[in-house]
């Protein structure tokens, strides 16, 4: 069985889209020869990969699996071209980094800027994911390197501690948990909450703590950003839990309370999470030492 590159990218472009006319146009190529490249991979597999209906495709479970590794193989096709063109000439090319929201929020913004403005030529593509995700993502080899929470165990990844990332707990100041010193998710329940937009990393994260605790959660309304999120806190709309770095942000601008979050999963630290030193590109190595990490580690470490 053999495929070739333009069967791999025409393939994961019709996964993508959902349309083999849409997946084809993409990749600049007509629809009988796309159709027809598509009917040859099947052949080659013996088996359908493809559920062509009215409304487009589908993959069937084996087109799936092809997906999934087309996309590995798309991505060290990538590492190699763009190792190649460092080498070539200099810093340059493009970059794959899955972060947490935490991370997007205060850590990367202030760290990032310097360090692309060093380098004109190099693209990243930033993604906001689950700590989970992530990690799931680095060992399968999707990305080079993420940053995520210790908050989950990856002892097969090296994961390396660069900040803390500690989740509190936002309130107006005159609620009456004030001057509590700490509280738990299941003090919660009867509260009003305000959390970020469905789908967010750091809501995901929330929402799967809840429902793993066995607790239901009253969200009243949820927000695209931690700004607007701390705004409707300091208006008495409902609480909210966001990292202690946005807490400190918005506390003396509006006049919010902090109390802890007891929580395990809420003691965090950000971490860079690779699988290892040598198998990352010349740019990896440099952003991410930029960020604090070190080629001093080559073992695969959790956070502690």
């Amino acid at each position: 069985m053999h495929f070739d590159f333009t069967d791999l990218h025409l393939f994961i472009n019709v996964v993508d889209a959902g349309s083999i006319t849409q997946g084809a146009a993409r990749v600049h190529l007509a629809l009988a020869s796309a159709s027809e490249r598509l009917r040859n991979m099947e052949s080659k597999a013996g088996l359908p990969l493809l559920v062509r209906h009215a409304r487009g495709v589908t993959t069937t479970e084996a087109g799936e699996a092809l997906a999934h590794h087309a996309r590995l193989i798309g991505q060290q096709q990538s590492l190699l071209k763009a190792q190649l063109h460092d080498y070539a000439n200099g810093a340059c090319g493009r970059l794959h980094l899955h972060a947490n929201t935490a991370a997007l929020a205060h850590f990367l913004p202030p760290r990032l800027a310097p360090w692309l403005a060093q380098r004109p030529r190099l693209q990243l593509d930033l993604q906001e994911r689950t700590s989970s995700d992530i990690v799931r993502s680095v060992r399968s080899g999707l990305v080079e390197a993420g940053i995520a929470s210790d908050a989950v165990q990856a002892p097969d990844l090296v994961m390396q501690p660069v900040a803390p990332d500690q989740l509190v707990l936002i309130v107006p100041a005159s609620h009456a948990l004030v001057g509590s010193k700490q509280v738990r998710l299941a003090q919660l329940q009867q509260e009003q909450l305000v959390g970020l937009s469905l789908g967010s990393a750091l809501q995901n994260h929330i929402d799967e703590q809840a429902r793993a605790g066995g607790q239901v959660l009253r969200w009243r309304i949820h927000m695209t950003s931690f700004e607007g999120l701390s705004e409707m806190v300091a208006h008495g709309v409902g609480l909210a839990i966001v990292p202690h770095a946005i807490a400190k942000l918005y506390r003396r601008r509006l006049g919010l309370r902090t109390v802890r979050l007891n929580e395990p999963w809420a003691q965090r630290q950000l971490c860079l999470c690779f699988q290892s030193w040598t198998s990352l590109s010349a740019p990896m190595q440099s952003l991410l030492q930029h960020l604090g990490g070190s080629p001093e580690v080559h073992s695969s470490q959790p956070c502690i």
